[in-house]
């Protein structure tokens, strides 16, 4: 597995965990996982640099969700699948020049394969695929 994919995997989980404990700080809850899991520096480097942005632009970020989500509110997606999204529309509203916009898609649907339901595959291809082509405007 690429330290891509594994720092992709990483932010997902420290992200999910953050739904449980929203007030402990990103430091503490990475400190935490580090305790439990070795990583390299640059597993290590990347998954916080996907955390922090994702949660510096979160509401730019949901709010491009929610506009591209038809029939679902936030709130009612797992928090797997929102976790997911969030982390890709991150990379693919803020950071396109690091990682090809497919290739981010493609990332978070073999990880939506692994960590979520059989149906959530299509359906954050569907969202991130509208967010690519709305940012592409």
């Amino acid at each position: 597995m690429s330290f891509r994919r594994r720092s992709r995997e990483i932010a997902l989980q420290i992200l999910f965990q953050r739904e449980f404990s929203p007030h402990s700080s990103l430091e503490d809850t990475f400190n935490l996982f580090l305790k439990h899991f070795d990583m390299t520096k640059e597993t290590r480097d990347f998954a916080e640099f996907l955390t922090e942005g994702t949660l510096s632009n979160l509401s730019k970020i949901d709010q491009a969700i929610a506009s591209h989500s038809k029939n679902w509110r936030l709130e009612r997606m797992s928090i797997v699948d929102r976790s997911i999204l969030r982390i890709a529309a991150f990379e693919l509203l803020f950071c396109q020049e690091k990682t090809p916009p497919e290739a981010v898609i493609n990332e978070a649907i073999e990880i939506s394969k692994k960590y979520s339901s059989h149906d959530s595959p299509s359906f954050i291809n569907g969202i991130l695929d509208n967010i690519l082509k709305s940012s592409q405007r």
